[in-house]
């Protein structure tokens, strides 16, 4: 969304709101659409992302948007390592794992994404991958500011296919996560990261998800384009959270 929609986006949503919802949520808008979303930011109920960010906090380097452009726009998270990055733009492990720490230097809450293709499940490399990516994302990231990371499991079949891991592969999936942060960082810090599903969720799914164990949240993508659709999402969410 370029900043008209985005800026009517944030007004309908806030609208949705009404006097709130008892879960975090985060809005994840393009770079020059981020200052549009600013009444989201100032209602103190709804967050900002960047979609990116680059692992120089200053320097020549242009075109892209550093940390501390991300702040100034009043976010708080960036969303690092979409499987689009990776695919597209040729992101490796070891460049989203300095972006990663860029973020945690600028105070900013490094939403951490991992995943795998179709290929590679049917070829019986879901734990492989998933632990390469997780291990070279996040080398070198001090316990503690592990809690300051999320992780975002978004199996890259089911992002914007229509297609759905089921509750329990998604469940299956992020136990494996877990185990692998914690032998990273320990049981205490891996209990308390939180884990997001991303593919295809969409309101009909959420509250299945969100109960399954090891699922603490969802990135949501096209379903987030609508205001009311995004609403039902985290309605059903908190429902589900709440129960």
């Amino acid at each position: 969304m370029g900043p008209g929609e985005t800026r009517a986006f944030a007004e309908e949503f806030l609208r949705e709101l009404g006097s709130g919802i008892d879960i975090d949520v985060v809005i994840a808008p393009p770079f020059v659409s981020l200052p549009a979303a600013a009444p989201i930011a100032e209602s103190g109920t709804v967050k900002l992302a960047g979609q990116n960010m680059n692992a120089n906090a200053s320097g020549a380097f242009t075109g892209e948007i550093s940390s501390t452009m991300l702040k100034e726009v009043g976010a708080s998270y960036v969303i690092l390592g979409h499987s689009e990055r990776r695919a597209i733009f040729g992101e490796t492990d070891a460049i989203i794992n300095e972006k990663i720490k860029t973020a945690h230097e600028a105070g900013i809450i490094a939403i951490f994404c991992i995943g795998e293709t179709l290929e590679e499940r049917d070829g019986g490399r879901l734990e492989e991958v998933l632990k390469t990516q997780i291990e070279g994302g996040l080398a070198g990231v001090a316990e503690e500011k592990m809690l300051e990371t999320v992780v975002a499991y978004e199996p890259v079949w089911a992002i914007g296919t229509g297609r759905t891991a089921s509750s329990e592969q998604a469940q299956e999936a992020h136990a494996f996560v877990r185990s692998v942060i914690a032998g990273m960082f320990g049981g205490d810090v891996a209990s308390k990261v939180r884990i997001q599903y991303g593919g295809s969720v969409k309101p009909g799914n959420m509250g299945e998800l969100i109960n399954m164990e090891d699922v603490d949240g969802a990135l949501v993508g096209g379903a987030s384009l609508e205001p009311g659709s995004f609403y039902e999402i985290c309605k059903a969410a908190e429902l589900a959270w709440n129960a």
